[in-house]
């Protein structure tokens, strides 16, 4: 007879401790869902967030400062460009980087052309006073030819005077006859007549001879001014600096032909400084010359005022000149980078809270924290600083808002912070 396997068969007890683990493990999943249910349902919220995800900050009263934060660099408030007055061979006298000294060459043109016309006009003012002299001579020459006239113009007065006194006394003395009488006073009267025409015309000849020497001297005058002007021209071809400092950039090379107005180089005065900014556009009608400026140069801050702003967008920036304040650009080096903050207005006695990304999400709501939960509320924003924002109604002091951003929050009346 054959056996079958069934003594072989052992029989096992199923474990009670796994099954009640996965119980006790489910209740409480089954028990947190229906509190979190009732807890949300008690509260009347409408979404559920971590409370880790959101940033909250509490609404202060005090003091506001709104100010723009910009990035800019160190420039020279004095760096002047120097250009080629004439067309010509630059010989520059320096290098980039070389100092400078007020009055010092550094650089010189050669302008044939120039050179070549002031010879010609100082050859034609020699040429003019020559003729002056000449002129002269001419008018002493003729003075005297008019005034030998007028003498021997006298002189036949004269004689004709004498010859009607003589006349005069022989008519009475019968020794000579009517006729002769009135030819003595004829000729006495052309006398006088020529004589008068005599002093006029030398008159006039002296007047006419002055005029066409004061002429002459006019001539000469002008002549001096415009070779005194290409002078000037010639001698500004020996290009001097205009200030103490270091040549910045050139913008030739040595021995190139330049024409006229062409830039050469740059100089940069070192002994004063000035910082030069960009702020963003929407920024630019906040702007006014005078403000206060805080720059921070690597581990130092120093301050400033708006001295110049430049009435041109580019590259959606407006570039602005901060002037600054006494003893404190030193240290500091040409095109150093830094960083601006410019105090545009300080408002007193302000309610004010951090600010943050909720400003982006419209800026007339805010979700306001009562224990867990967190209502939406309608405020009013005020002025913005970079780092706190104004609240003119709708919080207390002491109130607590989330400042981040509200776009996962659906527009939800109220949240459950957990």
């Amino acid at each position: 007879m054959i056996r079958d396997t069934g003594a072989q068969d052992v029989v096992m007890a199923t474990p009670r401790k796994g099954k009640i683990k996965w119980i006790v493990a489910a209740a409480v999943l089954v028990i947190g869902a229906v509190s979190a249910n009732a807890l949300i349902n008690s509260s009347d919220a409408s979404l559920s967030i971590e409370r880790a995800t959101v940033q909250i900050a509490t609404v202060e009263k005090g003091e506001l400062m709104r100010d723009i934060v910009a990035t800019g660099r160190v420039v020279a408030a004095n760096a002047p460009q120097l250009y080629s007055p004439e067309k010509g061979f630059v010989n520059l006298q320096v290098k980039a980087g070389e100092d400078v000294k007020t009055g010092q060459v550094v650089a010189t043109v050669d302008s044939p052309e120039l050179d070549n016309q002031l010879k010609q006009e100082r050859s034609e003012l020699a040429r003019l006073e020559g003729e002056l002299a000449r002129k002269e001579l001419d008018t002493r020459r003729q003075s005297l030819t008019i005034s030998k006239q007028a003498d021997l113009a006298k002189l036949d007065l004269v004689a004709a005077e004498r010859e009607n006194r003589r006349a005069q006394i022989s008519i009475k003395d019968h020794l000579i006859n009517q006729i002769d009488l009135e030819k003595a006073k004829d000729e006495l009267a052309r006398a006088q007549v020529t004589f008068k025409h005599a002093e006029q015309e030398v008159a006039l000849a002296k007047d006419t001879l002055a005029f066409e020497l004061e002429s002459v001297r006019n001539t000469i005058e002008r002549q001096k001014l415009v070779v005194s002007e290409l002078e000037r021209q010639v001698e500004a071809l020996t290009i001097k600096a205009t200030v103490n400092g270091m040549v910045g950039s050139l913008f030739v090379q040595d021995r190139t032909l330049v024409a006229a107005n062409d830039s050469l180089m740059t100089l940069v005065d070192l002994s004063a400084y000035e910082a030069e900014i960009n702020v963003p556009e929407s920024y630019a009608n906040d702007l006014g010359l005078g403000m206060d400026v805080e720059l921070k140069l690597a581990n130092k801050t120093v301050t400033g005022t708006l001295s110049a702003i430049s009435p041109e967008v580019t590259n959606r920036e407006v570039t602005a000149r901060v002037k600054f304040s006494h003893d404190n650009n030193m240290g500091i080096r040409q095109n150093q980078q830094l960083s601006a903050r410019v105090l545009l207005e300080q408002k007193q006695d302000v309610l004010k809270v951090r600010r943050g990304s909720f400003t982006q999400s419209g800026g007339f709501v805010a979700y306001r924290l009562e224990g867990d939960i967190a209502r939406r509320i309608d405020i009013q924003p005020g002025a913005t600083s970079m780092r706190e924002v104004e609240i003119l109604s709708g919080v207390q002091p002491g109130d607590q808002l989330i400042i981040s951003n509200y776009e996962e929050f659906a527009q939800a009346n109220s949240i459950l912070l957990r």
